[in-house]
């Protein structure tokens, strides 16, 4: 008798070996190609006066990490947000979140040009929250307001508000080339030292968003359902907005704006291993951190030896993707 082992935990335990070659992956191809046993005397020899051990660890090692984990964070933020609203189309970056943190971000270098990078953290966790009670008290003032579609137009929206009132700003105030980063997702810029400030704030994030899993689950099958089990769904809505909110802030105070990989993944997720999202969760977190770790190794063959912006890589089979979804699902629910 054949032992057959759920998708799901096979994910989960497949996925160190996967992130280790991902890591390896990103760190060995590029603009310049370096050779495993360089990559191998970087780590435990390195000598600092070797320019491919500087590249080795200074520059594509914390680029494969942060790519890993921004996948991870915005995947799981995508998760929560379509789980609590039983809308197919939420995502961070279609509600307009990335925006509000990246319009925030914006308001700092220009009022706080010294900022230490723990405040461009805190002011990217702001501008989500903001971002976020902006899009949802806007929809529920209109009629029929928190349906998929319209939702996500209200979000665009919203975003494209916030997000063109920044390069007015950054204009204006001649900080367009220091802003430019949270504009165009620079992976290859990533800063060793904001990672390690970020891990905090995303342990909280996900603990939240693993603590609140069951319950989504029960939410996910419609309000009345939720509230008819005894379920206090102001509180599960509470924490999983705060969840989203510290995932999606870090997200972009990391690398900037990245489009759709909170829209993508869960919807691939589901498919893999159905609605516990006791499961999804932490799923879709594997699965985002691969596809953005791969998205950012394809970038860069793209138009060899120039590298291509990880938006546009995403955007190619994202914007798809978004269409689709519209096309098959129309005005309804998920769920």
């Amino acid at each position: 008798m054949r032992l057959k082992i759920p998708i799901s935990i096979l994910i989960l335990c497949s996925s160190p070996i996967a992130f280790v070659l991902i890591v390896l992956l990103s760190i060995l191809y590029g603009a310049k190609d370096i050779n495993f046993e360089t990559v191998w005397e970087a780590f435990f020899h390195f000598d600092p006066e070797n320019v491919n051990h500087q590249i080795v660890i200074h520059s594509r090692l914390p680029r494969a990490i942060g790519a890993l984990l921004i996948g991870i964070f915005l995947a799981i933020s995508g998760s929560i947000m379509q789980g609590m609203t039983r809308n197919y189309l939420a995502s961070p970056s279609i509600l307009g979140v990335s925006d509000g943190s990246v319009f925030a971000i914006t308001l700092c270098m220009i009022f706080m040009p010294d900022a230490s990078s723990l405040s461009m953290i805190i002011f990217s966790l702001l501008g989500s929250a903001i971002a976020v009670g902006f899009v949802f008290g806007v929809a529920s003032l209109m009629p029929n307001g928190m349906s998929p579609v319209r939702m996500a137009i209200i979000g665009t929206i919203i975003g494209t508000f916030l997000s063109s009132i920044s390069a007015a700003l950054s204009t204006y105030f001649q900080v367009s080339q220091n802003i430019s980063f949270w504009y165009n997702a620079r992976l290859h810029q990533m800063d060793p030292f904001l990672i390690k400030l970020a891990i905090p704030f995303a342990i909280v994030g996900i603990i939240m968003a693993l603590y609140i899993s069951k319950s989504l689950t029960i939410l996910s099958l419609g309000e009345e359902v939720s509230v008819s089990l005894g379920q206090k769904t102001v509180l599960v809505k509470a924490l999983a907005m705060a969840s989203t909110v510290i995932l999606t802030g870090i997200s972009v105070a990391l690398a900037g704006n990245i489009g759709f990989v909170g829209l993508i993944i869960p919807h691939i997720t589901r498919f893999l291993i159905g609605i516990d999202y006791r499961w999804v969760i932490p799923c879709a977190g594997v699965l985002g951190g691969i596809f953005l770790a791969l998205s950012d190794i394809l970038s860069r063959f793209l138009n060899y030896p120039f590298e291509t912006p990880i938006g546009v890589v995403t955007s190619l089979i994202g914007v798809p993707f978004f269409l689709y979804l519209i096309y098959k699902r129309g005005g309804g629910t998920y769920a």
